[in-house]
């Protein structure tokens, strides 16, 4: 990161005191990252967000009171939208699941360690998402599970009405991203430049009104259950 930036500024969302005093610790120990606000629940979070306009907010999903999903889908109609980066301990996928849909750009287990959390952190506020392929494959499989036809129909239809507004190559992009590939792979397989690529997955973001891949992921998805 460049030295002559400032801070990234942080608030730690979590109702477990111990767990937020070990996230400042590692956090404030970085020169080019500073938490500058604690809270400890939902509603707590948007005060203090609201207040401090952070960069990224840590939020962790299963809380008293209001819960994480609940603050970040608050969080991100904001007009100054901070990137939310969940925590969760991998046991409530579906929640999960609606963070990113609602716009989070990722998510970290607890048990991360630091270093780890740490760059997870510097990439959210970078505006990338946070999923590796194997949490990305659990997130689309929790996506496409076992739902009614019901369900299952609106959402299908939802996508596909969304989708019908790009181009074919746009869509191909879409479909790529869908698979997890990265900008250089989709770039090989649609044989294409890396900047034409950049230049589709814009207008994706645009035309899909859309935060991150995650969703573009999950729109796909939904559009071929």
């Amino acid at each position: 990161m460049d030295s002559e930036r400032e801070p990234v500024r942080v608030v730690i969302v979590d109702d477990e005191q111990l767990v937020r005093l070990a996230l400042r610790l590692v956090i404030d120990g970085e020169p080019d990252l500073t938490v500058v606000a604690e809270a400890a629940d939902g509603d707590a979070a948007i005060a203090v967000v609201d207040e401090q306009r952070p960069d990224v907010v840590l939020m962790d999903i299963r809380m008293p009171g209001r819960d994480g999903l609940s603050a970040t889908r608050e969080l991100l109609t904001r007009p100054a939208t901070p990137r939310v980066l969940m925590l969760t301990t991998f046991d409530s996928d579906d929640l999960v699941l609606g963070a990113l849909r609602a716009g989070a750009l990722g998510f970290v287990l607890k048990d991360t360690p630091p270093a780890r959390i740490l760059d997870a952190v510097r990439t959210v506020a970078d505006g990338n998402p946070v999923l590796s392929p194997a949490a990305t494959a659990r997130v689309i499989a929790a996506a496409t599970g076992p739902q009614s036809s019901e369900a299952r129909r609106s959402s299908r239809e939802a996508a596909r009405k969304q989708l019908s507004a790009l181009s074919e190559r746009e869509l191909d992009t879409a479909r790529a991203i869908a698979d997890g590939l990265g900008n250089p792979e989709i770039a090989e397989r649609l044989r294409i430049t890396v900047a034409t690529v950049k230049a589709h997955t814009g207008n994706l973001f645009a035309k899909l009104a859309v935060e991150n891949r995650v969703q573009i992921a999950l729109l796909v998805r939904d559009a071929e259950q």
